[in-house]
């Protein structure tokens, strides 16, 4: 999507900007002309993350724009309000806040550390509470010169349906606390002429922090990439503030009511428009999966059971072996030191409709898989039917969908659940698959 010109000379804050999506915000700015306030905690090198807030400054820099590097701690008032008043001596004044930086763990409950909830709370909801405070006497300033202000968070759509609190509820709290920013401050800030916004992508967005909480690079195949998000944030941004404030945009949509049709250019490598995963909080993938969140799960267990019963039967007839016992030593042939290393979780798995457990060690050793209770403790337990368990591990079921449409529970840790997208990557690449079951007519309608 091309540039219009209409952010030269702005001056945009924007938390979280050393890398990801808030480095490609600040990019498209730059290409207009624009000052960019880096304001992020990564000064030195991360082992694990790539940019620092004096690389981002570059990159802006290279495209057009100016760029001032700060050290910003958003849990911190006055590492905040110093970073602002440096920004207004620098550049003049504050025209846009993007409010991006996040904290997440996909937790349950008994499993998140209270360090862990207030770190999330902290940065999330009070942060962003924060960083739009101490820039609101500057923003109305903007306003009163009518130089269009924004604030922008980078933040869901708010939605009470209990399968987007139900397996890591601190998560949620403190990104809807984002969202209801949006919300109050948006009629709040009205009659200033100060628009708030949040802005959602529909599908995961590939970054490096992305990658490493998704197991690898693997992950990327199921991603757009941070410019989609870039594109809608610079759309919004350019809207008039007195009339385009208090919506909760979605990235494809907001392109789409530009006239954006094709959006392939924003897919991230070796993704296609249909491996696309689904982001969290968005009602509109429940209702395309056929089922609102509450429903979902009893339809979709009412729907399988005589499938199951009927399936395996058949095998039953055939003489074919336990499929799932099957699955696990195809898991067992793969499974190495590196790989290992890479995931880092042990898994418990919990067939409901055979009522049967399984473990899968990818922590410890070469890695180990077997039935049972785990001889380890479990870093996530999935519970589902052995149909969607063997339709998962041939990759004709994603465990996001699985997730979100009900027919996949996760307890304890949700980061890690997601890394079995990679070791189900590898075995769909290998061409294993329960062949028993997938010559059963039938099968496929499950």
């Amino acid at each position: 999507m091309l540039n219009t010109g209409k952010l030269a000379g702005k001056t945009l804050y924007i938390s979280g900007a050393s890398r990801g999506i808030g480095l490609e915000m600040a990019k498209k700015a730059a290409r207009d002309g624009a000052n960019v306030v880096v304001a992020a905690k990564t000064a030195d090198p991360h082992p694990k993350l790539p940019g620092t807030i004096f690389t981002a400054a570059k990159e802006i820099e290279g495209l057009g724009g100016n760029a001032l590097p700060l050290v910003v701690d958003v849990r911190s008032e006055g590492a905040i309000q110093e970073s602002v008043e440096a920004a207004v001596k620098h550049f003049g004044g504050i025209d846009i806040v993007i409010n991006n930086a996040s904290a997440i763990s996909l937790t349950g409950t008994q499993e998140t550390p209270m360090k862990t909830y207030d770190l999330m709370h902290s940065i999330n909801t009070r942060g962003t509470y924060l960083v739009s405070k101490c820039c609101l006497p500057y923003l109305k300033e903007s306003a009163s010169k009518g130089r269009n202000p924004h604030i922008l968070n980078n933040s869901p759509p708010l939605s009470m349906k209990p399968i987007w609190f139900k397996n890591h509820v601190a998560y949620t709290m403190a990104k809807y606390g984002m969202s209801m920013c949006v919300l109050g401050m948006a009629e709040e800030f009205r009659d200033t002429g100060i628009a708030v916004n949040a802005i959602w992508p529909k599908t995961a967005i590939m970054t490096a922090a992305m990658e490493m909480l998704g197991g690898g690079e693997g992950i990327g195949a199921q991603c757009r990439t941070p410019q989609i998000m870039a594109d809608a944030a610079y759309v919004i941004l350019t809207r008039d503030s007195r009339n385009f404030s208090g919506n909760f945009c979605v990235d494809e949509a907001i392109l789409r009511d530009c006239g954006v049709t094709d959006f392939s250019p924003y897919l991230a490598p070796g993704a296609t428009e249909d491996s696309l995963m689904p982001d969290f909080f968005l009602d509109e993938f429940l209702d395309h999966s056929g089922a609102g969140a509450a429903e979902a799960e009893s339809i979709v267990a009412r729907a399988e059971k005589p499938a199951i019963k009927k399936a395996a039967e058949a095998v039953a007839a055939a003489g074919s072996g336990d499929p799932i016992e099957a699955v696990f030593g195809q898991i067992s042939a793969i499974l190495n030191e590196d790989l290992v290393k890479k995931t880092n979780a042990v898994f418990s798995f919990t067939l409901s409709d055979q009522k049967t457990d399984w473990y899968l060690d990818m922590k410890n050793g070469a890695g180990s898989c077997g039935k049972g209770k785990s001889p380890v403790e479990s870093d996530a337990t999935l519970t589902m039917t052995s149909a969607n368990f063997n339709k998962m591990f041939a990759g004709k079921l994603k465990p996001t969908a699985a997730f979100m449409s009900g027919r996949l529970k996760i307890s304890g840790n949700m980061g890690k659940a997601m890394k079995l997208e990679k070791l189900m990557g590898k075995m769909s690449t290998r061409g294993y698959h329960t062949t028993s079951l997938g010559k059963i007519e039938g099968l496929s309608k499950l």
